[in-house]
């Protein structure tokens, strides 16, 4: 497993970028929703969770649901340092790319209704000012974007964009904004030829749904949130809302030095801007259930679930990615779900057939760039996986 890495040219501007220490939002401990039990592999994924904030983890939980619907989750470290406050099961955490998975349901659920068609373009949904900023709008359909074969740029690997975000970590982006950091690039490959994975595909998706439902954060509150009674799941944030000050803290090791800093206002806000591609806070418990209601067929049809599992090959001829699913193996067990990386975040949700059983990971320091605790901790990571995938 690798801990995702960003954009080359991030480290070097934030070299000269200005001080970021104490930007914390208001964290307090919250009631315990679930706890592990006292058997020898829950005690073994306490002690490695342990192991992962004592290598400089600010916090970490790890949450599994069975096949018996039997929920455990464990905790370590802190969701704020300073307070400090202990990480808990009941805090929130920025679940970053996994809200591509999310997106995509809400995709697939208007495609079941006839609301759109899969195999449409952009511009067929999207109106002119909108498409004509996007490199192949007239070629590239709405399947190409859902399983990243679009070819179109991503727009986080501009550099006025890094520099316009690290430069005004409170700024607020309008989601229409991101369309100018791809206007006019040239597409990075042909359309449908092969697979590379895009920020920018879920971007536009999020913007079609917006224009086709009016109002797509309610259309996935009504037909994802509330069907699977996910009350403390939260898409769209309010900048500076700490939610009951449930929010854990977000933490970066800025200068790959071991150091690090809180970054919550800039986490907060780079979040509270993102549609598609990012922009859910959740629990633990919450994102298990989310997962394991997609995976029941509660959200979507059997045919349309087994059309989301349908992959696109990557250049090892390996299979990559389905329509908001990415393919993986841990312990050389195949799993199925998202991983998610930010700027003082980092999860994972993954499905694993062959176990039936459902694992969140979720750390609340940023993975979008290297540091040197990252080699540790991935180790420790797949020692977790190892521990979970154990047991039946």
């Amino acid at each position: 497993m690798k801990i995702k890495t960003f954009i080359g040219i991030m480290f070097f501007l934030l070299l000269i970028w200005g001080n970021l220490v104490s930007q914390g939002l208001e964290v307090k401990s919250c009631e315990m929703t679930a706890i592990s039990d006292n058997s020898q592999n829950a005690l073994a994924v306490q002690k490695a969770l342990d192991k992962l904030t004592q290598n400089q983890i600010p916090g970490a939980v790890a949450g599994v649901l069975n096949r018996d619907g039997i929920l455990q989750i464990w905790s370590s470290g802190y969701a704020s340092i300073e307070e400090p406050v202990p990480m808990e099961s009941c805090h929130l955490h920025y679940i970053q790319s996994i809200a591509k998975t999310y997106m995509a349901v809400s995709i697939l659920q208007l495609w079941e209704e006839g609301r759109l068609d899969l195999d449409k373009t952009i511009e067929e949904y999207l109106p002119v000012s909108l498409s004509v900023q996007i490199p192949n709008a007239s070629k590239v359909s709405i399947r190409m974007l859902l399983n990243h074969t679009s070819g179109i740029p991503e727009y986080n690997n501009d550099p006025n964009y890094v520099t316009n975000l690290l430069q005004n970590p409170q700024r607020i982006f309008e989601p229409e904004e991101y369309l100018k950091y791809i206007k006019r690039k040239k597409p990075d490959f042909e359309p449908g030829s092969k697979y590379s994975y895009r920020n920018s595909n879920y971007l536009i998706l999020a913007l079609i749904a917006e224009y086709i439902t009016r109002d797509h954060q309610a259309y996935m509150q009504e037909k994802i949130f509330k069907p699977l009674g996910l009350l403390d799941t939260h898409y769209r944030i309010r900048q500076g809302n700490d939610f009951g000050q449930r929010l854990v803290q977000s933490y970066w090791d800025r200068y790959s030095n071991n150091q690090l800093e809180n970054i919550s206002v800039l986490q907060n806000s780079n979040v509270a801007s993102m549609i598609g591609d990012d922009g859910i806070i959740t629990t633990s418990k919450e994102a298990l259930l989310f997962l394991k209601g997609l995976m029941e067929g509660k959200l979507i049809n059997s045919k349309t679930l087994e059309m989301m599992k349908e992959p696109v090959f990557n250049s090892k001829g390996l299979p990559a990615y389905g329509l908001g699913i990415s393919f993986t193996k841990f312990s050389g067990i195949p799993a199925l779900g998202h991983s998610g990386g930010g700027l003082g975040s980092g999860s994972q949700l993954y499905f694993f057939p062959d176990k039936q059983l459902y694992i969140f990971l979720a750390i609340n320091l940023g993975t979008v760039t290297e540091s040197p605790i990252h080699v540790e901790a991935e180790k420790i990571l797949e020692e977790i996986y190892s521990i979970l995938l154990s047991s039946d």
